[in-house]
């Protein structure tokens, strides 16, 4: 297996993962302002602010994971060509690094916060407080379904990495 080849892959599908955070941001600030220049409700209005803040939010995120991750796929030949099995090492480090959190934010705070928004909509009567929570529910389902997709991918590449035999 070409290690490169698939820290490479794994680069650019982790810039997707991104770019995804980056759509359903962009989603969330149109979202917001089409509640602005179109609401005529108490409850319409009061979306206004928190999908501005959860479309922000977003895109800070994408923007967050898409540089950093665009600038560590050109350097991976050069790291790789330095010192192989250490490279090995340190992307299985980091792999199982990612997977922990993964395991800890994604699948079980997320979830657990979407849990007491949902529970606390029906006694907290206020429409921005019922939109706050609306708006919390569909930005923590985004995550939850982005960083699924990526986890998925993640234990796809820690598999290679584990079974390549260390580089000389």
């Amino acid at each position: 297996m070409d290690i490169v080849k698939a820290s490479s892959d794994w680069a650019r599908a982790e810039m997707l993962s991104a770019a995804a955070f980056i759509f359903f941001g962009v989603i969330f600030l149109l979202a917001g302002f089409g509640f602005r220049q179109l609401g005529t409700t108490d409850m319409a209005r009061a979306f206004v602010i928190p999908m501005l803040v959860a479309g922000g939010l977003l895109l800070i995120l994408g923007a967050g994971l898409f540089f950093p991750s665009q600038a560590r796929l050109s350097g991976i030949p050069a790291t790789f060509a330095a010192d192989p099995s250490g490279f090995l090492a340190a992307e299985i480090a980091r792999a199982d690094k990612i997977r922990s959190d993964y395991s800890i934010a994604v699948f079980r705070i997320f979830p657990a916060i979407i849990t007491l928004c949902a529970v606390a909509i029906p006694f907290l009567q206020g429409p921005v407080w019922r939109a706050s929570l609306t708006t919390a529910i569909a930005m923590f389902l985004v995550l939850i379904l982005v960083d699924m997709n990526a986890s998925a991918r993640l234990e796809a590449y820690r598999e290679q990495l584990a079974s390549t035999p260390t580089p000389g």
